[in-house]
């Protein structure tokens, strides 16, 4: 669990509603119906004219990772390389097989049947290669979703002042009706740009990283198992997978 991105968002919250209470407004006021319909529901509308369905449901089913990102624990996968390097190395590649069923893991599912395939380094890197990057640029298509509704969102929150001002100048004879369209006005603006920089956009950032993060695994696993492929020596298998694991004490 991320806690960090439920932190960030109660922090955002607080922050403008606390700001809100200090300049001596009341939070009743930033709550108004006509303006999240029109940000929000146009905001909607505008990404779903622009995204294939496909992608927009894999930005739909990638949500979750803003709290519970996939795993990914590069030790253990170059421990996990390191093992099947020996059984290669004692058993011959057709050892590997005994554990393929149990590897959940479909890419690296796929690197390993490869792998007991017999296939040919360079032919293992370049399959796996395509599918990584077909994977990476779907993620990022998908985050870009958010992306999106990062800029339309402040359009829309002009849009919905715009219909308040018209609102207003309609109803000038008419004093008791002014309120309403002027909180119109100012409130879509807030929802426009707040939802755009406080959500849509590090969504999207953040989505991007995990995108990142899963691809930079994916690499290790080829190259590891390209290595076992060639009968590197396990011990040289795991230095040359190290140099994957960023260094956190060192920029």
């Amino acid at each position: 669990m991320d806690a960090l991105t439920l932190i960030g968002l109660l922090f955002a919250v607080f922050a403008i509603l606390g700001g809100q209470v200090l300049e001596g407004g009341s939070i009743e006021s930033l709550a108004n119906g006509p303006a999240f319909v029109i940000v929000i529901g146009g905001t909607l509308g505008a990404v779903f004219v622009q995204t294939p369905l496909s992608t927009l449901m894999l930005a739909i089913r990638m949500m979750p990772w803003m709290i519970f990102p996939p795993q990914s624990n590069p030790i253990s996968a170059i421990e996990k390389i390191t093992q099947w390097s020996l059984i290669a190395r004692k058993q011959g590649l057709l050892g590997l097989e005994n554990i393929l069923d149990s590897e959940r893991n479909i890419f690296d599912n796929k690197g390993l049947s490869l792998l007991v395939d017999g296939g040919e380094p360079e032919r293992i890197r370049e399959t796996l290669m395509i599918e990584l990057d077909v994977r990476e640029r779907e993620g990022v298509k998908a985050a870009k979703v958010f992306e999106a509704l990062g800029g339309y969102a402040p359009t829309l929150g002009i849009v919905g002042a715009v219909l308040g001002l018209i609102q207003v100048m309609g109803n000038l004879s008419e004093p008791a009706l002014l309120g309403t369209g002027i909180a119109t006005a100012f409130v879509a603006t807030i929802y426009g740009v707040a939802s755009a920089n406080l959500l849509f956009l590090p969504i999207a950032n953040k989505l991007k990283s995990i995108v990142q993060t899963q691809s930079l695994h994916r690499e290790m696993m080829i190259e590891g198992i390209v290595l076992i492929s060639e009968g590197e020596n396990p011990k040289v298998i795991e230095s040359r997978l190290r140099g994957f694991v960023p260094d956190k004490g060192k920029v």
